[in-house]
């Protein structure tokens, strides 16, 4: 995600949406502060660093996430400081795939067209709910995340099957470097779940990450099971651990 915005954006703070910290002479530390707080490298002193200028600062992210050995120690300095976390997520594998799915892709996933947003949104609301326990509509009535996900559809990185006007299964492309697509929000709607959809969904994405050259990653909660399943089936493997503190 950072490598993304940084590839697009540059360094400028208000072009990337936030400020890269560093720490030591050389760099060993780095960390990104902006809508997530997401700690990259460092050391036990980085990792303190980075958390008494997050104090100082004080919270205005979402979230902290990235490799669980760097957040979960970020996190012991910051929680005496910061109010109480909704939810702490400490086991979420890491997982990618260098090349083409292991199973075949399902070919009635494809591009969410713009015109197709009021039909998709539903479906990601539901999953946004689903996955992280709030309503993304919440506060402004749903305009911001509306707009996100027009974003995503406008760029051509929203995925998804439809039968008839729903949404059966959904997908995106949360984040494009140049050398790796992040896959987020993959859904399947509760009527259809046990019939594989997910697994041949998430295959169709993977592949158009592997014609655009780029490595597919994703991250999911440790608790997940059927999903861990079905992503290895893809054949996705664990390459690190994630951690995710909800605010």
């Amino acid at each position: 995600m950072v490598a993304a915005r940084v590839e697009s954006a540059g360094l400028d703070p208000w072009r990337l949406g936030g400020e890269l910290w560093s720490a030591g002479s050389r760099l060993d530390g780095l960390c990104f502060s902006g809508a997530n707080l997401v700690p990259l490298r460092g050391d036990r002193g980085a990792l303190r660093a980075f958390a008494d200028r997050a104090r100082r600062h004080g919270r205005a992210c979402s979230s902290i996430v990235g490799r669980a050995e760097l957040v979960l120690p970020l996190w012991d300095d910051l929680a005496v400081h910061w109010a109480p976390a909704r939810e702490v997520r400490g086991d979420q594998p890491l997982m990618v795939l260098a090349g083409p799915p292991a199973v075949e892709p399902d070919p009635l996933v494809r591009a969410v067209r713009p015109d197709e947003l009021d039909r998709y949104l539903p479906a990601a609301i539901a999953m946004f709910t689903e996955e992280v326990g709030i309503d993304p509509r919440a506060g402004d009535g749903g305009a911001g995340y509306r707009s996100r996900v027009a974003e995503l559809i406008s760029a051509g990185r929203a995925f998804a099957r439809f039968e008839g006007d729903e949404v059966v299964f959904k997908a995106e492309i949360g984040a494009l470097s140049s050398r790796v697509g992040q896959i987020q929000g993959v859904w399947v709607h509760p009527a259809v779940r046990g019939r594989g959809l997910g697994t041949a969904g998430t295959a169709a994405v993977v592949e158009r990450l592997t014609a655009m050259k780029r490595v597919s990653s994703l991250y999911v909660n440790g608790f997940n099971h059927p999903a861990r399943v079905a992503y290895t089936r893809v054949g996705f493997t664990q390459v690190a651990s994630f951690a995710t503190v909800l605010f």
